[in-house]
């Protein structure tokens, strides 16, 4: 009788141990902070959450419909980037505005560029207009997050891999569309230079652009407008291609002048809202060569 309530207290003590312990564990536990990561613009904020899956939600720093080039960043966008682990950029130039965040984070060890080993033709940043660049973008990413989160590793590997799929097949399907538009009218005209990468995959001439510029923010001079003027009316130029956000007033100005047509809306620089015709970056990529293929051919 005296060994089963020995038994018994025992069994006591090791349960009233145990609840202890399980007390102590769980605000350890509560206080760990999941792993935090941003992209810088829209369209490399899904393209890292195609990546991470549901295993990390992926915050974005750019809103949507808002281009790179004009962005600055809030004291509230500072604070989020310095709380967060790990801040992805597409890089090559574009982000000129991160030189005010880094002053107040103390440094770029948390900053990975996803276009890092491309090459930039004449400081180009727009890699990303080509899905082929895209591939990189994919592959520095996968190497970011593992190193951040290792554990993650198969679940990093393995979505990347199926969205390089994808990627490949947008790829064709871009070039299947571009047969549509008879070669000698493959002709580009934009608001500033973004369409170059895009160009050379898929055969397209760039005529020039309306800001002589890789950025939005240039201010083209007399001179360069009459020569785009003179240009559009060599080649027979008929369409003027502008982004959701540039202003159209000289680029409605120069289509006056020289019998050609201002398409706008395009999304090339970011996505759309999510119930917009852009909301992923392979959406943003088939409605940019849906609309350049109606307006061409």
């Amino acid at each position: 009788m005296q060994s089963l309530k020995t038994l018994r207290f025992g069994c006591w003590v090791i349960c009233f141990l145990f609840s202890i312990t399980a007390c102590v564990s769980s605000p350890q536990a509560a206080t760990e902070s999941p792993i935090k990561v941003m992209a810088a613009e829209s369209f490399l904020t899904n393209i890292t959450q195609q990546v991470a899956g549901e295993r990390l939600h992926i915050d974005g720093l750019i809103p949507a419909g808002l281009e790179p080039h004009s962005y600055e960043p809030t004291p509230q966008d500072i604070a989020r980037v310095a709380d967060s682990d790990l801040l992805i950029i597409s890089g090559g130039g574009l982000e000129g505005w991160l030189k005010n965040i880094l002053t107040n984070i103390g440094g770029s060890d948390k900053i990975i560029e996803a276009s890092s080993g491309l090459v930039a033709k004449n400081g180009d940043p727009h890699f990303w207009l080509d899905p082929n660049n895209v591939l990189v973008y994919v592959d520095n990413i996968r190497d970011a997050l593992i190193k951040i989160d290792p554990l993650g590793k198969d679940v990093y590997s393995s979505n990347a891999e199926t969205y390089k799929q994808k990627l490949r097949e947008l790829d064709a399907w871009i070039q299947q569309e571009v047969e549509k538009i008879p070669p000698h009218q493959r002709l580009l005209v934009t608001n500033h230079e973004t369409l170059g990468y895009f160009a050379d995959r898929y055969g397209f001439e760039i005529i020039g652009s309306v800001l002589s510029s890789l950025s939005s923010e240039a201010s083209p001079s007399a001179q360069q407008l009459a020569q785009l003027r003179d240009a559009m009316r060599a080649h027979s130029a008929k369409v003027i291609f502008l982004n959701i956000s540039d202003n159209p007033q000289l680029a409605e100005q120069i289509a006056a002048e020289t019998q050609a047509k201002v398409i706008t809306g395009l999304y090339s620089e970011s996505l759309s809202p999510a119930d917009g015709p852009a909301s992923t970056y392979l959406e943003m990529m088939k409605y940019l060569v849906t609309v350049i293929v109606n307006a061409l051919q």
